[in-house]
C-alpha cells in the first residue's frame, strides 16, 4: 500500500460528477460492488442502476436521481476499497456538499440504507424548494471571497438574498438566491474584476435562505435517521472543522441545506492536519482539481497526491 492512513483523506463529490454509465465497470469487475447497486436498487424500489449505467442522461440529471446516483457510487467503491485493503483508516473524510452524506457512511456513522433514503428525500425535497420558491446561481470566475461576499451584500435586498452557496477553491466560487439578486450579482462581481461571471442552467437556489421551504421537512429526516458517532472524524461543508459526534454531524447536515459549502477552508483545514494525499471516492475526478489549486494557493505549491477511485483500474494505484 502506497499511502500512509495518517496522511490521507477520503473526499466525496457532489452533483455536477454524474455520468451515464458510473459505477457499471465497477459492479462488473466487483461482486461487492454489484450487490450495492442492487441493494439500492431494493431499497428505493426502482432500478437506479440501469438508470446509471443505461441513462437516459436527462433523468440520470434530475436531481432526484443525481443523487442517490452518486451516493451509491462513491459507497459501492469505498466498500470494495475496504474489502480489498482491510484495516485501512483514513485520517478524515469530508464531502463536497451531497457527498458529506457519502462522507458519513464512509466513518460509519450513517447506515447505507437510512443514507440512502435520506439522499433520495434531499433531492426531492430540493427539487420541492426550486418550484415553490425559485431561484437561480451563478459561477463567478477570479473574485476573491471577500471581494464577493462584499458584492452579494451590495446587491441582497431585505426579500431578495443571494449568497456565496460553494467556495470551491480560490477564484472559483458559485453564489446562489433569489433571480433578481443574482443578476445584480453577476454584473456587481463583473465591475469588481471577476473575469467571469456566468449564469448557470438550473432553478434550485441550492445553499441560500430559498431552501427555507423545505428546511422543517429536511430537518425532520435528518433527526429520523439512523446517527452514530463516527469512527473517524468528518470536515463539515458548514464550518469546515472536525466533526467527532452524531449530535455534530446532524446539526451540519441540517444547517448546510442554506448554508455555504465552505470548501476551500475544509481542505486548508485537512493539509493543516498534516494530510498529504486525497482519495477522491466516486464519480470523476472534480474534487482533486479543487484540492491541487487549494494546495498551490495556500502552499505555494501543488505537490500533494491525488488519486481517483470510481474503476476497477483505480484500485491496483494502491496495490504497488
Amino acid at each position: 500500500m502506497k499511502l500512509d492512513p495518517k496522511t490521507t483523506a477520503f473526499v466525496f463529490p457532489g452533483q455536477g460528477s454524474q455520468a451515464v454509465g458510473m459505477g457499471y465497470d465497477l459492479a462488473v469487475h466487483y461482486p461487492l460492488a454489484k450487490q450495492t447497486f442492487q441493494e439500492a436498487d431494493d431499497i428505493l424500489g426502482f432500478p437506479l442502476s440501469r438508470l446509471m449505467w443505461d441513462g437516459p442522461e436527462e433523468d440520470l440529471n434530475d436531481t432526484v436521481n443525481t443523487q442517490p446516483a452518486l451516493y451509491v457510487h462513491s459507497v459501492a467503491a469505498q466498500r470494495v476499497f475496504s474489502h480489498l485493503f482491510p484495516g485501512f483508516q483514513s485520517a478524515t473524510v469530508a464531502g463536497h456538499s451531497l457527498g458529506e452524506l457519502s462522507a458519513l457512511t464512509a466513518a460509519g456513522a450513517l447506515p447505507f440504507s437510512d443514507g440512502l433514503r435520506l439522499v433520495r428525500t434531499r433531492g426531492e425535497l430540493m427539487k420541492r424548494a426550486g418550484k415553490l420558491s425559485p431561484g437561480s446561481m451563478a459561477a463567478i470566475l477570479g473574485l476573491d471571497i471577500s471581494a464577493l461576499d462584499k458584492v452579494c451584500a451590495e446587491a441582497s435586498a431585505p426579500d431578495e438574498i443571494v449568497q456565496v452557496a460553494n467556495d470551491n477553491c480560490p477564484g472559483q466560487v458559485v453564489v446562489s438566491g433569489a433571480k433578481a439578486a443574482v443578476a445584480r450579482a453577476i454584473e456587481g462581481a463583473k465591475a469588481a474584476g471577476a473575469k467571469r461571471a456566468i449564469p448557470l442552467a438550473v432553478s434550485i437556489a441550492a445553499h441560500s435562505p430559498l431552501m427555507a421551504s423545505i428546511q422543517e421537512e429536511w430537518n425532520a429526516a435528518v433527526d429520523a435517521c439512523a446517527m452514530t458517532n463516527p469512527v473517524i472524524p468528518v470536515i463539515g461543508n458548514v464550518h469546515a472543522e472536525p466533526m467527532a459526534t452524531a449530535v455534530e454531524l446532524r446539526a451540519d447536515i441540517k444547517a448546510q441545506m442554506g448554508s455555504r459549502v465552505r470548501w476551500t477552508e475544509s481542505v486548508q483545514g485537512m493539509l493543516g492536519l498534516g494530510v498529504q494525499a486525497f482519495v477522491e471516492v466516486g464519480s470523476g475526478s472534480v474534487l482533486l482539481g479543487l484540492i491541487r489549486r487549494i494546495a498551490q494557493s495556500s502552499q505555494g505549491d501543488s505537490t500533494v497526491s491525488g488519486y481517483s477511485l470510481g474503476a476497477p483500474e483505480d484500485f491496483s494505484v494502491f496495490e504497488t
